[in-house]
């Protein structure tokens, strides 16, 4: 484990969303476990921010916080959605700056004056330490899911619905089906291609890889299942985000069987694992808990 030998070596710096992004995104890379003990994959961060997505309020992110020695990323905190909640990212060797940076976020990050939220993953316990210290204690938990390639993920295509071709995807269709499939209609109306332009550019985002999404139709052409992928090899990891199946065809298998096309699709190019979510539905097919998620406040 690389560890450095002066504080003084050690730079902070804000963060810029036009310079500093694909920066983070590889040292996210070079952090990564599977169970987050050093910080968030590196879609996570880049579905966010670089995606620039609808639900994401990106305007505070000069707050942001990158810490450097000799010109490395070794430490980042950030906030995502909602902007009152903070991840911290530390590369393993660096734990000396677990206080210096949860004592930034507890300073610096007060969104509008609401109070915030720290999010660790089991394994950092550096940052929990200097959480306590700063008066902040565990609040809740849940854990998350992934499922493990070396079980097979094997769920049929229901009989009347087929698999677009990745090169016949339809960018409009998939946000159509996102609105339904969120049930953005209950409390937002119909669909009117809000959000269109959100799907754009996920699809164009530097790392996605919209090639291995799955979409599934109805007989009349319609897309009733969507599923994203981002296919990170350096990981093995086969980042799923987001999975939707409008209502009136849910509990009818269509989920199971996209799940099970992206393992085929993604195992074939070496990954290992899929994320999933943190209900009883990933749990059903065969995940199993992976991320341990704690939120932290004040006390």
């Amino acid at each position: 484990m690389e560890a450095y030998k002066d504080m003084k070596s050690i730079k902070k710096r804000p963060f810029s969303i036009l310079a500093d992004c694909d920066k983070i995104y590889q040292f996210l890379l070079g952090i990564y476990e599977r169970d987050w003990r050093n910080g968030v994959p590196a879609p996570f961060f880049e579905y966010a921010y670089v995606s620039f997505s609808y639900w994401m309020d990106i305007s505070y992110s000069y707050k942001n916080r990158i810490w450097e020695c000799d010109g490395e990323i070794v430490a980042f905190c950030f906030y995502e959605n909602p902007v009152t909640d903070i991840y911290f990212c530390l590369k393993p060797g660096y734990e000396k700056l677990a206080l210096e940076m949860v004592a930034y976020a507890d300073e610096k990050m007060l969104m509008n004056g609401k109070s915030i939220q720290f999010i660790f993953f089991g394994g950092q316990d550096a940052l929990m330490n200097a959480a306590r210290q700063l008066g902040y204690g565990q609040k809740s938990e849940h854990w998350e899911m992934q499922y493990d390639f070396e079980y097979a993920l094997d769920y049929p295509l229901p009989e009347g619905f087929q698999f677009i071709k990745p090169q016949d995807l339809d960018i409009s269709k998939v946000g159509k089906c996102c609105w339904k499939g969120f049930d953005h209609e209950q409390s937002e109306g119909p669909w009117n291609h809000q959000y269109e332009q959100h799907n754009c550019l996920l699809s164009i985002a530097p790392h996605a890889t919209p090639e291995l999404d799955v979409a599934i139709a109805d007989e009349s052409g319609e897309y009733v299942c969507y599923a994203g992928m981002w296919w990170i090899p350096e990981n093995h990891l086969a980042y799923m985000e987001p999975l939707c199946t409008i209502p009136e065809y849910r509990h009818k298998g269509l989920a199971e069987a996209a799940l099970s096309e992206m393992y085929r699709r993604t195992k074939a190019l070496g990954a290992t694992h899929m994320t999933g979510g943190a209900n009883r539905f990933y749990q059903k097919l065969g995940y199993q808990n992976a991320v341990k998620w704690t939120f932290w406040q004040k006390q």
